[in-house]
């Protein structure tokens, strides 16, 4: 089974994409879903990160409480790195097994972090989506019905895109001048060339 990962910057687009492959026939794993869920369901992070952020991160129904959780960990490197180091492998995990469960030659891992939580390297491959970047920043200034300097903010806590691209195996545009469909059909004459 030949196992991509998808990436790219906020805004760029990999949700389209993911969309389009599943539209392919091609099952594709949701790492920012399935890792809010992991916060809630899987008994081990919750344990691991009460040890790590206190009892109040989680309220009495046993619900995160995500806004106390992002306030303590947005300004402090160390903490999110702590963070991240109880969620990823359990993503990774959770990731091994819904693959266990697919009946297709090739699937696919949608994650803005593919590099930064370095899985890259268990990927057969890595799709970097691309957009300019005043594009991306309107895209998820009406998403997220968020302000201009938050989206920058979180850009700027985000791998640059050109490190990205030299990383990367292969690149779709998602741009408003190239059409995605043809792009993802040549990116699976590729792979299944490989």
């Amino acid at each position: 089974m030949i196992k991509i990962a998808i990436t790219g910057g906020i805004g760029s687009g990999k949700s389209v994409v993911s969309s389009v492959l599943r539209m392919m026939g091609i099952p594709v794993y949701d790492a920012d879903s399935e890792s809010k869920s992991l916060l809630v369901r899987d008994k081990n992070v919750r344990s691991q990160l009460i040890a790590l952020l206190g009892t109040e991160i989680y309220d009495e129904t046993g619900a995160l409480n995500r806004s106390k959780m992002s306030s303590m960990i947005f300004n402090d490197k160390d903490l999110l790195a702590k963070v991240n180091a109880i969620i990823h492998p359990a993503v990774r995990l959770d990731f091994d097994e819904w693959v266990k469960q697919q009946k297709t030659n090739i699937v696919a891992f949608e994650s803005a972090l593919v590099y930064e939580s370095n899985l890259a390297s268990y990927f057969d491959g890595v799709l970097m989506v691309c957009a300019p970047l005043e594009t991306r920043i309107e895209r998820a200034i009406q998403r997220d019905s968020s302000t201009r300097e938050l989206i920058c903010s979180r850009i700027k806590n985000q791998l640059p895109d050109e490190v990205k691209l030299e990383r990367s195996t292969w690149t779709i545009y998602n741009d408003d001048v190239h059409a995605i469909i043809p792009q993802v059909r040549r990116l699976l004459l590729l792979i299944d060339k490989k």
